[in-house]
């Protein structure tokens, strides 16, 4: 990992249901990171990531970015609603 790479640094947070690498995978989505930086930073091609997303949207029970951020959010985020 290069040092200017501080927005990757977060350590993934799990949640029921996502395997380790896609926790990884959907916390850089959390952070605004697109699909071909994530393939850089793990060191994957972009249609392995694009099968990862897939399958967290499957696991989440939601077909866009946007939700899988909000719900995302929700469940990882330290302070009750």
């Amino acid at each position: 990992m290069r040092v200017d790479d501080a927005g990757f640094n977060a350590e993934p947070k799990v949640v029921t249901g996502l395997s380790r690498r896609e926790t990884e995978v959907m916390e850089l989505i959390a952070n605004g990171h697109s699909n071909g930086q994530i393939a850089q930073h793990l060191f994957l091609s972009e249609k392995t990531v694009k099968n990862h997303v897939n399958r967290i949207y499957a696991k989440l029970g939601v077909d866009s970015r946007v939700t899988a951020i909000g719900l995302w959010l929700r469940a990882t985020r330290d302070d009750p609603l």
